[in-house]
């Protein structure tokens, strides 16, 4: 009985941080280059009264065993990469990757970050930054009598200045793509720090040895898809309620041992 008791409570633990996740989720809905988690699950250990193929007494090999569970456990809230829709939004900064890579983005402390998210501004400078003010990493700085801006598919970035006819070269973007992108650590305003687990960077040029391409004019948005997020949430809620239920039925078959005794 104590055991259903326990069980119920690892489960309902466990629906607790499923639903965390979905709230993450749903509240990121608007959020630029905002990637969507999965909280996944395993089960406890199990307590063995009789292992599967023993030989009973008769002699003959039993082929199922009993085992009885405690419960689950959360092993993992896991990123997934896939791509969300693009926005187009005309404005020259607004970037939208197509296909795999990470911007780079140089936090105030020097270590670089990287994101998905490419709302970029221009600071009083000219240098290209997120909303945060971070440098976009290789540094670009658009001179300040620039007419228009004109970024490629392969990341180029020219401008047109006054009394010129044709687009110069200011610079390029370069993107970071890693072998296990679910490894990479989320720090929040949209950026991801390098792990152990996703590996090294492998920086490139976009549309180059498998990496995205760049749109101009465009941003991804989160690719979270409403409807799956309330299914997953009625879900999540109803396996927390019948694990309350379970641990109200234990405690009843408990109060009626108590009161075989009267």
């Amino acid at each position: 009985m104590l055991r259903a008791l326990y069980s119920s409570a690892a489960g309902m633990r466990a629906q607790q941080l499923n639903l965390d996740v979905i709230a993450n989720n749903l509240a990121n809905v608007n959020t630029t280059g905002f990637k969507k988690s999965r909280a996944e699950f395993q089960d406890l250990l199990y307590e063995t009264s009789r292992m599967p193929g023993v030989t009973s007494s008769s002699g003959n090999q039993v082929p199922t065993g009993i085992q009885v569970g405690y419960g689950s456990r959360p092993v993992s809230t896991q990123k997934l990469f896939t791509q969300g829709n693009y926005k187009n939004t005309d404005n020259k900064l607004d970037l939208a990757i197509e296909g795999d890579g990470f911007f780079q983005i140089i936090q105030p402390n020097g270590e670089v970050a990287y994101s998905r998210a490419g709302s970029f501004k221009v600071d009083s400078e000219g240098r290209v930054v997120t909303p945060d003010g971070f440098l976009l990493d290789p540094e670009v700085t658009i001179p300040q009598d620039t007419m228009t801006v004109s970024i490629e598919t392969d990341g180029t970035i020219s401008v047109v200045q006054p009394g010129e006819t044709e687009a110069s070269e200011i610079g390029k973007i370069e993107l970071a793509k890693f072998v296990n992108p679910a490894g990479l650590m989320s720090i929040g305003r949209n950026l991801y720090l390098q792990t152990e687990a996703s590996g090294d960077a492998v920086v490139g040029e976009p549309g180059e040895e498998g990496f995205g391409t760049i749109s101009q004019g465009f941003l991804e948005m989160a690719n979270v898809n409403v409807v799956d997020e309330m299914v997953n949430m009625i879900a999540a809620q109803r396996a927390y309620e019948i694990n309350s239920k379970a641990i109200q039925t234990s405690d009843d078959m408990l109060q009626t041992m108590n009161n075989l005794k009267r």
